[in-house]
C-alpha cells in the first residue's frame, strides 16, 4: 500500500448509485463521512496466474464489499482472520480495478454499534477504495432491499455479483440470497467473509455449504480472474 489521499464525501456527482428513492441512499453531509483513498499494490497471486479458476467478464461483474465497518473489528470477541480477509478484498478490489470491473462498498447502519456517522460506522481505513466506487447505504440485511443497488448494477449491465464482506450469516448471506432471487450469477468469496462468533470457522463452513446448496459459486480470492 503505497499512497493515500483525502478524498472527502462521496457527492452526487461521483457518487449517483447512493441517489434514489430510499432515504438511506442518500450521500451524508460532509461533516459526517471522510474516506481516504488508497493506492494499493498488493501481491496477488492471481496476477501471475495463468489459469484461474474462474474468469468473469469484467463488462458483466461486479465485486461487492460488504459491511466491513470499525465497529465490527472492535467487538468484545476478535474478528476470525480480520487482516486475511482485508488482504483478500484488498486483492480482489485491486483486480477489478485493474480490470475497469465495478466495485460497490456496502454501508450499513443501525442505532446500536453502527450510528450513521459515528467513528464504528466508517469503513476500515486498510480498504483500498477509490473516489469512483459508490457507496450504497443500506439499514437491512439484504443489501438490495431497499436501496438501489439492483439498478446500480442494472445501469452497468450487471449479471454476476461476486460476494465479500460482513458478517457470514448475516448480511453476507442475506445479500447472497437476495442477489440469487434477483437472478444474478452470485460467486461467495469463500475466504472472504468472515463473523466475530467465537465458533466463527464452523459457521464459515456452515455457510458456504448452505449457499452452495442454493447454486451460490464458492471460489477462494485468488481463483478468481478475468477474460
Amino acid at each position: 500500500m503505497l499512497g493515500e489521499k483525502q478524498v472527502g464525501l462521496y457527492d452526487g456527482d461521483v457518487r449517483k448509485a447512493c441517489v434514489g428513492t430510499y432515504p438511506n441512499c442518500l450521500p451524508q453531509p460532509l461533516s459526517r463521512q471522510i474516506i481516504m483513498e488508497k493506492t494499493c499494490h498488493l501481491e496477488d497471486k492471481s496476477m501471475h496466474d495463468e489459469s484461474p479458476r474462474i474468469r468473469l467478464n469484467p463488462e458483466s461483474s461486479a465485486l461487492l464489499i460488504i459491511d466491513v465497518q470499525k465497529a465490527l473489528f472492535s467487538r468484545p470477541t476478535q474478528l476470525y482472520k480480520a487482516d486475511e480477509l482485508i488482504r483478500n478484498i484488498n486483492s480482489l478490489v485491486e483486480r477489478f480495478h485493474l480490470s475497469n470491473a465495478f466495485v460497490v462498498y456496502i454501508q450499513h447502519s443501525n442505532n446500536k454499534m453502527l450510528i450513521k456517522g459515528s467513528d464504528g460506522w466508517q469503513f476500515h481505513p486498510d480498504l483500498c477504495i477509490k473516489k469512483t466506487d459508490p457507496i450504497i447505504h443500506k439499514i437491512h440485511g439484504n443489501a438490495f432491499k431497499e436501496t438501489n443497488l439492483k439498478q446500480a448494477l442494472e445501469s452497468r449491465g450487471i449479471e454476476e455479483i461476486v460476494i465479500t464482506g460482513l458478517v457470514t450469516h448475516g448480511c453476507v448471506k442475506a445479500t447472497s440470497i437476495g442477489g440469487k432471487n434477483l437472478g444474478y450469477r452470485v460467486i461467495l468469496v469463500k475466504d472472504g467473509h468472515s463473523n466475530y462468533s467465537k465458533e466463527a470457522p464452523k459457521i464459515i463452513k456452515k455457510w458456504n455449504l448452505k449457499l452452495s446448496e442454493e447454486q451460490v459459486e464458492l471460489f477462494s480470492a485468488d481463483e478468481i480472474g478475468f477474460m
